[in-house]
């Protein structure tokens, strides 16, 4: 579904990216293919992406298909506000919310879940807002000539502290989840510790100014925040006290 949404928005943008530097030679911006090729390639996208989704629990489809509407509004939002970020937090995170029915997590019917998904989801929306913000720095002149509005554009002088802002919120968003299901200090430490680290250390070093500079943190950053939250979990499941009582494992499968 990531696919089919960049193909989406490369339909909705294809009169607007010709005139961006980096966008311009996207396929249907430099006419290598139709929009008609385009959304038939959408097409097959999201039936692969069905596809797979039936192979999960049913209650999948009805958490699934509704992020549709998200996938193919997001272009839009850069028309009309300044805050289209935001637009692509929501759908990017979806993810966040699938893996609790994908194991056969019921996320209404317990609050103690219910509260787990919605930190984590929230927390997972500041973080693709903060990341998006630095790249949306890459287009920045390109964006002001064309009319494509940005939160770059909005708080280009205060960048760094709105960054800063979305890091604490992304951090405080994940420990909040981590509370609510009883993780240990493990995950506080390992998975929120190493975010607050990798995440000031970016804002600390990336030189929004340089659009080479942009990318590689853009590009490399996630995988440090990434793959510090993922190791933290890993050792939660391996060395959390949780991990040697089955009745707590019974009790919150997530």
């Amino acid at each position: 579904m990531r696919g089919a949404g960049c193909t989406i928005n490369d339909l909705w943008d294809r009169k607007l990216d010709p005139y961006v530097v980096r966008t311009r030679l996207r396929p249907i911006a430099r006419g290598a293919i139709t929009p008609f090729q385009g959304m038939t390639f959408a097409g097959f996208e999201c039936l692969a992406g069905l596809g797979i989704l039936i192979q999960f629990p049913t209650s999948c489809l009805y958490y699934g298909i509704p992020s549709l509407l998200l996938v193919t509004t997001y272009p839009l939002a850069k028309r009309v506000t300044h805050y289209p970020q935001f637009v692509l937090g929501l759908t990017f995170s979806w993810g966040a919310i699938m893996g609790f029915p994908a194991l056969g997590v019921d996320v209404l019917a317990d609050v103690t879940i219910l509260m787990a998904v919605g930190a984590l989801y929230a927390s997972c929306v500041s973080w693709t807002v903060l990341y998006d913000m630095i790249y949306a720095h890459m287009d920045i002149k390109d964006d002001a000539k064309v009319g494509i509005k940005s939160i770059a554009l909005r708080h280009k002088k205060e960048t760094k502290y709105v960054l800063s802002g979305l890091a604490a919120m992304q951090v405080g968003l994940l420990a909040a989840a981590g509370a609510a299901i009883g993780a240990s200090p493990v995950f506080f430490i390992g998975s929120c510790g190493s975010a607050a680290a990798t995440l000031g250390l970016m804002i600390w070093k990336v030189r929004l100014e340089e659009v080479e500079n942009c990318w590689w943190w853009f590009k490399n950053g996630v995988w440090f925040t990434g793959g510090g939250i993922a190791t933290g979990l890993l050792a939660e499941y391996l060395f959390g006290p949780s991990h040697n009582d089955p009745q707590d494992k019974e009790a919150l499968p997530v």
